[in-house]
């Protein structure tokens, strides 16, 4: 799509940045932006509002690396959750899942993504330090390697598995409902939660 045939730079630049988002091309881009130039002008307002203040609001949790609004985020101060149970995860996208499975009471582990070499990406790009030290400086009965089914995934659980190994605590991966390969946010929740509800020792083959 060529953009000098827009009337307006304006209009230009705010294709070219639609555009930036995952799955959405010019033309995409150009008729969601048309949709917010004919909306009433406080309704266009109020869009960039919100994305304005969720950039300038939202934090990291300091002890899961949820997002949150203040220092720890809702699941970690919420006192009903199992502090001896930690889920972990690869996004924020697999925290929103899970939770949508009412499943899991525990508390999460965002890693901010999985060890490729390829993208490189190593073990000291992730949050696995951490990990380590809340397991180390807690009594953590179970942790749950809720990681995709692929290569990268696989070799994320079996590094974590490895340095976790010398303290007494359980690790389990979810059950085999979901297919080698599959992305965690992808599946849907029946399948998800049995998942968890059915997960097995982890033994890091």
């Amino acid at each position: 799509m060529d953009l000098s045939q827009l009337p307006s730079r304006l209009l230009e630049n705010a294709v070219n940045e639609f555009s930036k988002l995952p799955g959405i091309g010019k033309k995409t881009a150009l008729r969601l932006v048309l949709h917010l130039l004919n909306q009433p002008e406080d309704e266009t307002l109020a869009f960039a509002h919100a994305l304005q203040e969720m950039k300038l609001e939202i934090k990291i949790c300091k002890l899961c690396h949820n997002i949150s609004e203040e220092e720890l985020c809702s699941i970690c101060k919420n006192p009903n959750r199992d502090e001896s149970l930690i889920c972990v995860v690869e996004s924020i996208k697999e925290i929103i899942a899970i939770e949508n499975t009412s499943q899991y009471k525990g508390l999460y582990h965002v890693l901010g993504g999985r060890i490729s070499p390829m993208d490189g990406i190593g073990p000291k790009n992730l949050h696995i330090d951490t990990l380590i030290d809340r397991v180390k400086n807690n009594d953590i009965a179970e942790v749950i390697l809720a990681l995709s089914t692929n290569m990268e995934g696989d070799t994320t659980s079996f590094y974590i598995y490895r340095k976790l190994s010398e303290y007494k605590t359980n690790i389990s991966t979810l059950a085999r409902g979901i297919s080698v390969g599959d992305e965690l946010e992808y599946t849907d929740e029946i399948t998800l939660g049995r998942s968890l509800v059915n997960r097995t020792p982890y033994h890091g083959k």
